[in-house]
């Protein structure tokens, strides 16, 4: 079955079915209880494509909100109850079913320009499509899953296998970082490394856009400010995307312009029991940060611990 097409499919035979005039699929978004359409059909052109509804607001937020079947078979309500037409094209709605999705992640209702139209057998058979609609979607994200975490495991592979063919430090980061953004899709990967005395850190790898005013093969930040500089104080990880509040620190400490990021990973590098580096992925755009990426992004950091571990005990033993 067609991901981009059998939901419109299956309302469409909704449709068919309650002998209805339109049939809408509201899933519940990211970070919030809002709900946005994620597939209509109906037998005209008026539905807004892209609405949003709050809990509680009109009849489908109060199915939002109360996580309960709906039925009005006599519509005679103020104009803009449904939300997902113009306002002026409600009055011509006359009655109204919807039923929340199993999970409470969505709402799937369906309505007619006759009265009267539906049953409670009608509510119950609704319900039958909502755990259809539910199955078949977890289905997906499972296949999701399953194609996502096979294809991290061949970016790691490949990883791993960059210390061999690229021993030099300066070209295995180039090489890991392009990886890094291919496979996960954020605009900017890069490290940041920490001088010998503590006292600031140098940028590794960050494309120059960035930070255009600033030299980054001289500069020198402070570790005294900005979301860096607390990583490698404190030693913690931090993902902050579409799931998390982005973090208001900024990224650099406020002295340094740069754009604004929506989302970031900060990884600390513990080598012989310091944090030495952080391998820093960000984005402009606020970015979902699944577990399957956090693992996968982790697992790079373990790696890249690793191969500095190995770096520094090779210096120690030059220097004796």
């Amino acid at each position: 079955m067609n991901k981009e097409n059998w939901l419109h499919r299956i309302l469409g035979l909704i449709c068919s079915v309650f002998d209805g005039y339109t049939a809408v699929l509201f899933l519940q978004k990211e970070g919030n209880n809002d709900c946005i359409l994620a597939s209509s059909f109906s037998l005209g052109s008026a539905v807004h494509p892209g609405t949003q509804i709050r809990p509680g607001t009109g009849l489908v937020g109060w199915i939002i909100k109360n996580h309960k079947p709906l039925l009005i078979n006599n519509f005679d309500r103020d104009e803009g109850c449904l939300g997902y037409y113009p306002r002026e094209k409600e009055s011509k709605i006359k009655a109204f079913m919807g039923c929340p999705l199993p999970g409470e992640t969505g709402v799937l209702c369906v309505d007619s320009k006759k009265t009267y139209s539906f049953s409670d057998k009608d509510q119950k058979i609704l319900y039958q499509f909502a755990q259809l609609i539910d199955d078949i979607r977890r289905g997906f994200l499972q296949a999701d899953h399953s194609l996502k975490v096979g294809t991290y495991y061949q970016y790691l592979s490949i990883i791993y296998e960059l210390r061999q063919k690229v021993p030099r430090w300066r070209s295995f980061l180039e090489q890991l970082l392009q990886i890094l953004n291919q496979s996960t899709g954020f605009g900017f990967c890069f490290m940041a490394v920490r001088d010998e005395l503590g006292q600031g850190y140098f940028l590794e790898g960050l494309d120059p856009d960035a930070l255009p005013r600033v030299n980054l093969e001289e500069h020198k930040f402070s570790i005294d400010s900005g979301l860096l500089g607390w990583v490698f104080k404190h030693g913690s990880p931090v993902f902050s995307g579409l799931e998390n509040r982005p973090t208001d620190l900024p990224l650099f400490g406020k002295e340094i312009s740069t754009v604004q990021f929506k989302a970031v990973i900060c990884l600390p590098l513990v080598v012989h029991k310091k944090t030495r580096g952080i391998l820093v992925l960000a984005d402009t755009q606020a970015l979902s940060l699944d577990e399957e990426l956090k693992r996968y992004v982790q697992m790079v950091g373990d790696y890249l611990e690793l191969f500095l571990e190995n770096l520094y005990l090779k210096s120690r033993s030059n220097q004796n």
